[in-house]
């Protein structure tokens, strides 16, 4: 008992040294973060007597004036719309397409549960690290040489990169599903397709609709822009007005903008709030 309560003050008394220990870790970890910081100001040619010049500050409220009136020309307001219908399709079948690959990967991608040998397993991961870590905007520049200019190349583009998002997901919902019914079909001799299909996917299914409802909103975002590549929809018409200058129709894009995105994220909150009940 003595040598027990020895050790137990032996502990408590080396407590302060790694008190000590930890606090300067974070002293020198905040110190490098501040050089960090005040290098990278030193090194930028930051011109902020430029930005705070009078006609700068004049061409910044005549741009903000023109912003603030978005045209409402009815011949225009008929293009935003079909670009925005555009615009939701892209993001609607690119997520799609996203959702049926990203589960194919997955299967092989997954570890454990005999689902596949570790060289599969590694090269089905090695691809969805290759798809998810080009953005969908490089992905939609690298297409339009191949699929040509307009929705076609900027679907594929989110398609691409949100199958290797997805894939990753989809892949830990699957190891991290309850194996008890699995194992219980398994141990009857049923084939592993069957476990799957019978055991694993009905207690993953809500989480992965959840994954792609998220997806499909930063999908929304993604194609909104996409067209500033030549990937249509939204995109398209905000890079040309932006190009010639013309804010007030810029100013309608991005208010169609906003509100298709506004729209898409509140259905997709409700849909996610009624599949987790």
């Amino acid at each position: 008992m003595s040598d027990a309560r020895t050790k137990g003050l032996g502990d408590i008394g080396a407590m302060p040294g790694d008190l000590r220990r930890s606090r300067f870790s974070a002293a020198l970890m905040a110190l490098a973060l501040l050089v960090l910081v005040v290098s990278s100001f030193t090194s930028l040619d930051l011109q902020w007597s430029k930005f705070a010049d009078d006609q700068a500050a004049q061409r910044m409220l005549k741009f903000f004036s023109e912003l603030l009136s978005p045209s409402m020309d009815s011949r225009f307001l008929k293009n935003t719309t079909v670009a925005a219908l555009e615009t939701l399709a892209m993001s609607a079948v690119g997520t799609l397409l996203a959702a049926v690959a990203g589960l194919l990967f997955a299967l092989p991608a997954t570890q454990g549960a005999g689902m596949g040998r570790a060289a599969i397993c590694g090269a089905a991961r090695f691809v969805l690290n290759a798809l998810r870590s080009i953005p969908e905007l490089v992905w939609a520049a690298l297409l339009i040489i191949a699929a040509g200019l307009g929705p076609f190349a900027g679907t594929l583009a989110l398609a691409l990169h949100t199958t290797g998002v997805l894939g990753r997901l989809f892949a830990e919902a699957i190891e991290n599903a309850p194996g008890g019914p699995a194992l219980t079909l398994q141990t009857q001799g049923i084939p592993g397709g069957r476990v799957f299909l019978y055991a694993t996917l009905p207690q993953i299914v809500p989480q992965l609709l959840s994954y792609s409802l998220y997806r499909w909103e930063n999908n929304i975002r993604a194609a909104a822009v996409m067209g500033v590549v030549g990937g249509g929809g939204l995109g398209a018409l905000l890079s040309f007005h932006m190009g010639l200058f013309h804010m007030r129709e810029t100013s309608t894009v991005l208010l169609a903008m906003l509100a298709l995105v506004a729209v898409v994220d509140i259905g997709s909150w409700v849909l996610r709030r009624n599949l987790q009940r």
